[in-house]
């Protein structure tokens, strides 16, 4: 590892380290496991929060955005319209977000953030479809409204596509206003691309507040945390982040990697990789079709 990203790497983690309501291990939606399986996470305090490839959130003392082509858009102010055009789903307002699926079985869910980025994401997608696997992609807005083709792909091809805000804020740091902003506008340019809104919200940084809790349950979206974080933007290496999914492979795992924010070459390698590997296991490698209950 190289100075500057033990550099980064401490900085980000000095950040993190002291927010609150971060993806806990929470036990709404969790699953069952069957005996003999990996156990159920119990709650308490979450392994290293580290949602996504750092970029700028417009606070002072935030996380330095990598370098990549900047956006056009920014997030504009949204005025008359407080709701989906489309009624959302009434759903309950959580405290913690969900860490796993309830589905039976030897499944995991493999989820990408940032994105989409046309240098990372094409290659992940066609792994996927290589081994017909479906996926969650957490976009963010300003990613989606130049690259609205890889949206389309992804829905065309059955994935899951998340919010992941406008431009990737540290929640904990906005007022309510701001936070609804940053998820409405995602959840409009998200339904301009695919025709429906999406169903599911991830906090950047996995940093989560009352606000994103109550308003994603407004839009309609369940918050959805993970319980193997390969760290991949800390490029740690490609066999690194293999080894960090075997680990922590197991029922109702949800494993977060990202396809944005930086040089996501190691991703995509190691998608390669573990991905057929995890299918020999046994693995059944899903996405949520409906909301939790």
């Amino acid at each position: 590892m190289t100075k500057e990203t033990k550099d980064h790497l401490t900085r980000r983690r000095a950040l993190l380290g002291g927010l609150a309501a971060l993806g806990a291990a929470g036990t709404a939606g969790l699953l069952s496991l069957r005996p003999g399986s990996a156990p159920t996470p119990t709650p308490g305090p979450t392994p290293t929060p580290a949602s996504s490839a750092p970029r700028a959130p417009g606070a002072p003392g935030a996380p330095a955005r990598l370098p990549q082509k900047p956006s056009a858009y920014r997030l504009q102010p949204i005025t008359g319209h407080t709701a989906p055009r489309t009624a959302p789903a009434r759903l309950p307002v959580r405290t913690e977000p969900l860490l796993s699926m309830d589905e039976l079985g030897h499944t995991m869910v493999l989820t990408f953030d940032d994105g989409p980025d046309p240098r990372y994401t094409p290659d992940i997608l066609d792994t996927l479809a290589a081994y017909d696997v479906p996926a969650m992609f957490f976009v963010c807005g300003e990613m989606v409204v130049e690259h609205r083709e890889l949206l389309e792909r992804m829905a065309d091809a059955g994935h899951v596509i998340g919010n992941h805000t406008w431009s990737h804020p540290l929640l904990t740091r906005l007022g309510r206003d701001a936070i609804r902003s940053e998820m409405e506008s995602t959840c409009e340019v998200v339904e301009k691309a695919v025709g429906e809104w999406p169903r599911w919200f991830r906090a950047p940084y996995g940093a989560w507040n009352r606000a994103a809790f109550q308003l994603g349950a407004e839009f309609g979206m369940e918050p959805l945390a993970w319980t193997v974080d390969t760290l991949d933007w800390t490029t740690p290496g490609t066999r690194t982040i293999i080894d960090r999914v075997h680990e922590g492979a197991g029922p109702g795992v949800v494993v977060l990697s990202h396809d944005a924010g930086g040089d996501r070459s190691q991703s995509v390698s190691a998608l390669r990789d573990y991905l057929p590997q995890l299918l020999d296991a046994g693995y059944h490698l899903t996405v949520p079709r409906h909301h939790p209950t």
